[in-house]
């Protein structure tokens, strides 16, 4: 069983909802970004998205870009970002990492390459932003072959013809982008949430966890109580981003985990 289905497996047994916390490698600098990535299980991250800083991250907003320019200023790459899983690995063999970002740079490294140093390092999915299923031969079923989960993102405008195409070679989970736009631009609303999550659910088994707009505990429990969990990054980037310390991001990070659970 891949850790990502150990974690759903896990959170069922205990009537809890998975929270996905997402960070930005290498931001603000990389011992500062290595030591929230390791803070994060404790508190109670149970699956943690790796921004892959890129030049031109299309999706992203204002937030998940500067924290983008902040690590290439310091030098951040590729290969430093699958050293955070090594290093993260040395303390923790279960917690689930999700790579996400763009294909520019794994097109760079080469495909075979990167799967090979993604798989030693201990990633478990991918979430390539670029790649549409009508490119699945590109990497996403190269990666399902080397064991690691390739995520797709559904959006409001998935509609029902689109949807089997999006989760045809989907797996570890559905990533329901709430709203269009991009990230960090809005407020999510549960209510609105509930039907797309509903019709996602009654297409594939994969859990569905939402993502985007969500910034509170109150919404991520909102969001929680109606999908199999709750993504934040741009309001834990915009911590980090701000300056706030190691231990203070945590703590947001803890209470924004503590909601999503009582979802």
């Amino acid at each position: 069983m891949s850790r990502i289905a150990a974690k759903f497996a896990e959170l069922r047994a205990n009537g809890q909802k998975a929270f996905v916390s997402y960070i930005m490698a290498g931001d603000t600098d990389y011992d500062t970004g290595l030591a929230v990535m390791k803070g994060l299980p404790a508190a109670g991250v149970d699956i943690i998205e790796l921004g892959m800083p890129f030049t031109d991250p299309m999706a992203d907003g204002a937030t998940i870009q500067l924290a983008g320019q902040r690590a290439l200023d310091g030098g951040m790459t590729l290969e430093k970002t699958l050293q955070y899983a090594r290093e993260f690995r040395k303390e923790d063999e279960t917690t689930p990492i999700v790579m996400m970002g763009y294909y520019n740079p794994i097109y760079s490294l080469g495909v075979p390459a990167f799967l090979n140093d993604a798989k030693a390092a201990g990633i478990d999915g991918l979430i390539i932003v670029d790649l549409p299923p009508e490119e699945d031969e590109e990497l996403c079923i190269p990666a399902q072959a080397a064991g690691i989960n390739f995520i797709r993102l559904a959006t409001p405008t998935t509609d029902d013809k689109r949807l089997p195409t999006v989760l045809q070679n989907t797996s570890g989970f559905v990533y329901y982008v709430s709203m269009t736009g991009i990230t960090g631009s809005a407020d999510v609303q549960a209510d609105a949430v509930a039907p797309e999550v509903a019709r996602i659910k009654a297409a594939t088994d994969l859990p569905v966890i939402v993502g985007f707009g969500i910034k509170t505990p109150e919404a991520a429990e909102a969001v929680a109580s109606v999908a199999d969990g709750a993504v934040v990054g741009s309001a834990i980037v915009e911590r980090i981003g701000q300056g706030d310390s190691v231990d203070a991001v945590l703590a947001f990070v803890k209470s924004l985990a503590d909601g999503t659970h009582r979802g």
